[in-house]
């Protein structure tokens, strides 16, 4: 299965490729597995667990990845190898765009929960599509019901989707209809145990078309129930959204700073992305993607101020992410080094 087609512009142009089957591969499954289980991609030791003094920026038990920056090793070797490289890199958690493998052969919903439980990986979450023209394809909209099986099936506590709120537009009536279906689709999700989510892009944080002064995604948030509706944030573009829509359409200022949205309202916010990215102003962006650590997003700073909030109950997950890694286990192997290593003053 496909992760899902867009419509949204900018969806179609940074997602159009994401698929967990079809990616070709240019060595074989063998000679993969033997390059992951090299000295250099072993398990993080030192740099996981200690590389300063000070108490760990990343709540134990919670760092996740988005599986799809590892379609590539999905579609040629599989979930097993897989899942058994995340166990080694010290991952807890996964996020899946998609339930299906490549060469490795078809595998069931119940195969798949129990490969992940026995490789210490809790399938935190999915990403299905919004909708589509097609009445069958694997969406909310039209096969509510089916994907709810499915996310049940795998033990799932969050079922979400990456689409944009963009079905009927961008005005500010479009995007309260469109908070009406999420709604539903929590109030459903809610009904077996589950959290509906949405995951931003940068495209969220623009303007109403019918009416500039009012961002999108304060529309969402204000027009979806809160105990039904909760968000994904995806931190690299929320910054994005940030360089590129600082300003209304006249020019005149309107700051926002993505942070705050989840200190305001973190109940909210139980799933967050984690990726990263150098700040480049020419970029149309404002930045390039770049393996987590190697950017300009604070992360020690972001994470921090949201675990200071574990008084409050909540519960939150760090999924790290890349959309498209020069080598995908090596992405992950630093990813998770480098989240481990950050430590906070006592």
């Amino acid at each position: 299965m496909s992760r899902f087609s867009q419509t949204d512009p900018e969806l179609t142009h940074r997602l159009s490729r994401r698929g967990m089957l079809g990616v070709a591969a240019g060595a074989t499954a063998a000679a993969l597995v033997g390059a992951a289980t090299t000295p250099a991609t072993a398990a993080p030791a030192a740099a996981s667990h200690g590389g300063g003094r000070g108490r760990p920026v990343l709540p134990p038990g919670r760092l996740g990845i988005q599986l799809y920056s590892l379609r590539d090793k999905v579609s040629t070797l599989g979930f097993a190898p897989v899942f058994a490289e995340l166990e080694k890199y010290g991952y807890d958690e996964v996020e899946f765009a998609g339930y299906t493998q490549g060469s490795a052969g078809p595998i069931t919903l119940a195969q798949l929960k129990r490969l992940a439980r026995n490789h210490g990986l809790n399938p935190i979450g999915s990403h299905v599509g919004y909708y589509s023209d097609d009445p069958n394809a694997y969406t909310f909209a039209q096969n509510l019901t089916k994907v709810l099986d499915d996310a049940q099936a795998l033990g799932l506590k969050h079922i979400g989707t990456a689409s944009g709120p963009f079905r009927y537009g961008s005005t500010v009536d479009a995007w309260k209809r469109a908070a009406e279906e999420f709604n539903t689709y929590g109030a459903a999700a809610r009904a077996r145990g589950m959290k509906f989510y949405q995951h931003n892009h940068s495209e969220e944080f623009s303007f109403a078309t019918d009416n500039p002064k009012v961002r999108l995604y304060d529309v969402l948030l204000a027009e979806t129930d809160p105990d039904l509706v909760f968000l994904e944030m995806d931190i690299y573009w929320a910054y994005s959204g940030q360089f590129r829509f600082s300003k209304r359409p006249d020019g005149s200022p309107a700051p926002f700073e993505p942070l705050n949205y989840v200190l305001k309202q973190p109940h909210r916010y139980p799933l967050f992305h984690v990726k990263d990215g150098v700040s480049d102003p020419s970029d149309t962006y404002g930045y390039r993607m770049v393996d987590v650590g190697d950017g300009d997003i604070d992360y020690k700073k972001f994470i921090s101020a949201v675990t200071r909030l574990r008084a409050r109950h909540t519960d939150h997950h760090w999924q790290a992410e890349h959309d498209n890694p020069t080598e995908s286990f090596t992405f992950a192997r630093r990813s998770s080094e480098h989240l481990h290593s950050l430590r906070d003053k006592c």
